[in-house]
Formats: C-alpha cells, sequence, structure tokens
C-alpha cells in the first residue's frame, strides 16, 4: 500500500513538511453503503420522540358511565375517554414509547470512520497542525490562526482534547466553526464539515482510539 501523506503546519499557517500516516486507518477505501448504515443509525439515536397523544387510560375524566345503560333512547356509553367522544382518548396517535434506535456493532462503527477520515484524507480535508498555539481563549487570536490555514472560511470541525480547552471557548463565536473532543469522534460531524483540523497529538489518539 502507497504510503500517506498530509502536509503539516504550524498555528501560524507556515508549512512546515509532510507527516506520514498509518494506510490501514487513513488509507482505506470507502464503502458507501456502509457509510451510510451507521450515519442513519447515529441520527436515529440521537432522535428525540417529542410527539405524544394521550389513550384513553391518559386522559382526564370519564369515572362515571354518562348516563344508564337502558331506556334513555341513546346509544349505550360507558364512559367519555372513549375515542369516539370529543375530548377523549386518541387512537392510534404518536406516543413516546416509540424506539427509533438502530444497533450498529463497534466494530463497523469504527470501519465507518476510518473510511470517511481516509476520504477527509485523500480530498484534501484534514489540516493537521504541530500543536494548538492559544495561551488564552480569544477569538480573535483563533480567527487569524485560522485564516492563515488552507480552511481559511470554510466550515471546519476542530478536533480538542476536552471541552475546557482554550481553543473551544475561542470558537463559539466564529461562523462555520466547531468543536469536538477526540474521543466523541463521529461521522456525522465529520462529514457535515469540508475540513477537519487536529494537532499531531490529537490524530495519533483519534488513530488508538479508534484502531
Amino acid at each position: 500500500m502507497a504510503d500517506i501523506k498530509v502536509k503539516l503546519y504550524d498555528f501560524a499557517g507556515k508549512e512546515l513538511g509532510e507527516e506520514k500516516l498509518n494506510a490501514d486507518f487513513f488509507g482505506v477505501k470507502v464503502n458507501p453503503d456502509l457509510v451510510q448504515q451507521v450515519s442513519v443509525a447515529q441520527m436515529a439515536n440521537s432522535r428525540q420522540v417529542l410527539a405524544h397523544t394521550k389513550g384513553r387510560a391518559e386522559v382526564r375524566g370519564g369515572g362515571k358511565k354518562p348516563w344508564k345503560q337502558k331506556g334513555t333512547g341513546r346509544a349505550r356509553h360507558g364512559s367519555t375517554r372513549s375515542p369516539i367522544w370529543i375530548g377523549g382518548g386518541i387512537t392510534f396517535g404518536p406516543t413516546k414509547q416509540r424506539n427509533f434506535s438502530k444497533q450498529v456493532n463497534k466494530k463497523v462503527k469504527k470501519a465507518a470512520l476510518s473510511m470517511v477520515l481516509s476520504d477527509k484524507v485523500a480530498h484534501d480535508g484534514l489540516i493537521l497542525v504541530e500543536s494548538y498555539n492559544l495561551p488564552e481563549a480569544k477569538t480573535k487570536e483563533l480567527s487569524l490562526a485560522l485564516n492563515k490555514l488552507p480552511n481559511k472560511g470554510k466550515s471546519t470541525l476542530v478536533v480538542t482534547k476536552s471541552a475546557e480547552d482554550n481553543i473551544v471557548r475561542a470558537s463559539k463565536n466564529l461562523p462555520k466553526v466547531d468543536t469536538i473532543q477526540y474521543s466523541s469522534l463521529n461521522i456525522v460531524d465529520l462529514m457535515k464539515h469540508q475540513y477537519v483540523l487536529v494537532s499531531k497529538e490529537l490524530l495519533s489518539k483519534v488513530e488508538k482510539h479508534y484502531s
């Protein structure tokens, strides 16, 4: 298998050379069907069930029989909670008990992530930096740094070590820039962004975590 290489930059946008990547993880062939399977499962598992209608057992009232069984000339009824009454329960309506989750095993998830990262590498969508040189959580400084890299003005997902990183706080007011912890990396967020920005240290952690 041919060597996989990406350009290496410092956080000031200066090109430092090339970095060799593990072809077994960053150079795999993409299987669109598998990627779709995992992305559909991820979105289904994150879906919230909001719509809920009450059945006849949940609506209020109806404890007393509306009128006696015989002799009134009207149809017999046992409860005003019946679905045929206004204000009664709903038949076959959406309920919060619905389950949209889909099961995908870990091996398939990791394979799909490797494929999406490989596609990023193949199409120059992976921006590798020596380190994140951002001592303070200042949006202006982060914006200046990003504007010197190839992903300038493009949708970018920045991989971070933790939720408390300076880069996380600094990016909150930047349009088209999102952050994600390396341990939470997923194919849906990767595919939403044109570029992925990651440091050398975190790229090795990503490979180790998902291999």
